[in-house]
């Protein structure tokens, strides 16, 4: 149990890198995407290639359809918010992708049949108190940026959506089968939206190649294959929306982060954000040990 912890911490962790990346890449959104998806399912082909052998008997026409689904809903997430955080102010989106908890408990009971506990409702409630906190006195809700908050609302809504799905195929003999035919409907998806937009490839001005690529290689490889593939794993060994909320601490690694690469100091409303995020996940595993002790005496 404790290494699957410490594989889902490290998966939050990769995952919060994502943002820096994207904001350094001058690439077209929709490209962007598709190119990251493409190198995570290169990079983990060999994997799906091994499993495919071994599980040969077991994995079934119904396995690979069970990836398209989330394969789309993938696609669209990462479509929606690259476009979304370009367009409404950081704290804005921050808020917003936060949220994933308040819509999961709705997609895990429609998908996952799991409903919340009360501790669950509780340390909800603790984790969202704490984003509020942290981003209300840079909160901007002016019209300008209306579209923007639309449309990061409902990227966190697909995201959410893509992570009940993980924990509804979680029983996929192994989770490089369920992720590489997932991760190549989304890449293949995404491509065919950019070709359809006529979108230049780089834009005016910028010819940096080299560091573009570099860029896209850091998305694909961190925050993809390692950020996304360990969080969809954690979705099997751990209830849905207690994934949810310790993935809220990607606020917390992308401060510490834009601390140590560009020395912005978090506001002290950032400490009290992240210590409430951690009571929360507290919270949630003490239910869990709690419920795992009533069992064993029952």
């Amino acid at each position: 149990m404790l290494v699957n912890a410490l594989l889902l911490v490290l998966s939050v962790f990769a995952a919060s890198t994502a943002v820096i990346m994207i904001k350094a890449s001058t690439l077209p959104p929709v490209l962007l995407a598709s190119l990251r998806l493409f190198v995570a399912s290169l990079v983990l082909l060999p994997l799906f290639v091994r499993d495919l052998r071994r599980h040969r008997d077991t994995y079934t026409t119904a396995h690979l359809q069970a990836s398209v689904l989330p394969g789309l809903v993938l696609a669209v997430h990462l479509m929606t918010w690259i476009v979304g955080a370009r367009m409404t102010p950081t704290a804005n989106a921050s808020l917003i992708v936060n949220l994933v908890p308040l819509a999961m408990p709705f997609f895990l009971v429609w998908l996952a049949n799991e409903a919340l506990t009360r501790r669950e409702i509780a340390a909800t409630g603790v984790a969202l108190t704490g984003v509020v906190i942290l981003t209300a006195t840079d909160l901007n809700l002016s019209s300008a940026y209306f579209a923007g908050d639309l449309i990061c609302l409902g990227s966190m809504l697909f995201y959410a959506l893509y992570l009940a799905l993980g924990r509804r195929n979680r029983h996929h003999p192994t989770v490089w089968l369920y992720l590489v035919p997932l991760y190549a409907v989304a890449a293949v998806t995404s491509m065919v939206v950019f070709v359809l937009m006529a979108t230049p490839l780089l834009p005016a001005g910028s010819d940096d190649l080299a560091r573009e690529v570099a860029l896209v290689l850091g998305l694909g490889i961190v925050p993809t294959v390692i950020g996304h593939s360990l969080l969809n794993r954690s979705m099997k060994y751990f209830r849905g929306q207690l994934v949810s909320l310790v993935n809220m601490g990607q606020f917390v690694f992308a401060g510490a982060m834009a601390f140590l690469l560009w020395r912005e100091v978090p506001a002290a409303t950032f400490y009290l954000a992240a210590t409430m995020l951690l009571a929360a996940a507290w919270i949630v595993v003490r239910s869990g040990r709690e419920g795992r002790w009533v069992r064993r005496l029952s």
